[in-house]
């Protein structure tokens, strides 16, 4: 099956990449640089916030042990494969059981669907949306978990607590609305990759051409217009076939690279650990 054209070219993080690769947006370079733009997103509220957390009095610590350390680079990796593993599909059962500590959400299990509800992007959507939900609550476990062990190894590394969770405050809504944003854009290139599927595919057998088109206007037509193209005719427009795998690839590639930018502050937490 032939795949719709792919932009390329593009820089950027990982998901950025992904995203101009598989849309039509245009998105120009920014004339700001990374300060002038986190500059932009905060409030005068988030600033005053930030500011007593770097100039406050360092908070005595008790060390922690380094086996403390340990311990909280297993329970990362450990959650990190869970989220991995909901998301590639891989040892769901697994997952599901082990995706987070007693009070974090679980690892979805991906639900049995019918081949006429795989051809709607609704049930992309909701697989993507339930993907973020969890990926959020146990990251956002682990982060501030973390800042609960920094707290306790330093008065640096206290602050460096401090700093995090003001920042977490100051930029965590609009991050969640950025992220909220990703399976709207990748609607459009299921409907590409749905419609070069179908045209590879070409009408069944007992399909003259023209009553095929017909079928694919009045289906079309009926979900323009906000009803069910199933009861708008006889048989369905699309059917499940390869093109249905390229588009769970991509939509896979795509968190996968979600979950990299979501478990950074995790990671720049742990290196402040392995650094004391």
């Amino acid at each position: 099956m032939q795949e719709p054209p792919r932009r390329t070219g593009f820089g950027g993080p990982k998901l950025i990449r992904l995203l101009a690769r598989l849309t039509d947006a245009d998105v120009p370079a920014s004339p700001l640089s990374p300060p002038d733009k986190l500059g932009g997103w905060l409030a005068w509220t988030d600033a005053i916030a930030l500011s007593g957390a770097l100039s406050g009095a360092p908070v005595a610590a008790t060390p922690v042990l380094p086996a403390a350390y340990s311990a909280e680079e297993r329970e990362c990796a450990r959650v990190k494969t869970a989220l991995e593993n909901a998301i590639t599909g891989k040892s769901a059962a697994s997952a599901r059981a082990q995706a987070g500590p007693r009070g974090q959400r679980r690892a979805p299990a991906q639900p049995e669907v019918q081949a006429a509800e795989l051809v709607q992007y609704a049930t992309h959507r909701q697989r993507y949306s339930t993907l973020q939900q969890t990926m959020e609550t146990n990251i956002g476990g682990l982060r501030r978990r973390l800042r609960g062990v920094l707290a306790a190894s330093s008065p640096a590394l206290n602050r460096l607590a401090v700093v995090d969770a003001a920042m977490e405050q100051a930029l965590g809504a609009r991050e969640r609305t950025l992220l909220a944003g990703i399976p709207g854009l990748l609607e459009p290139h299921f409907d590409r990759v749905r419609r070069a599927g179908q045209v590879a595919a070409g009408p069944e057998p007992d399909v003259a051409p023209d009553v095929a088109l017909s079928v694919a206007n009045a289906a079309a037509a009926a979900e323009a217009q906000g009803s069910d193209p199933k009861k708008a005719v006889g048989k369905p427009m699309f059917t499940v076939g390869p093109w249905l795998d390229v588009f769970r690839q991509d939509m896979q590639s795509v968190l996968l690279a979600e979950l990299e930018i979501r478990l950074e502050p995790i990671e720049a937490l742990l290196e402040a650990l392995r650094g004391g």
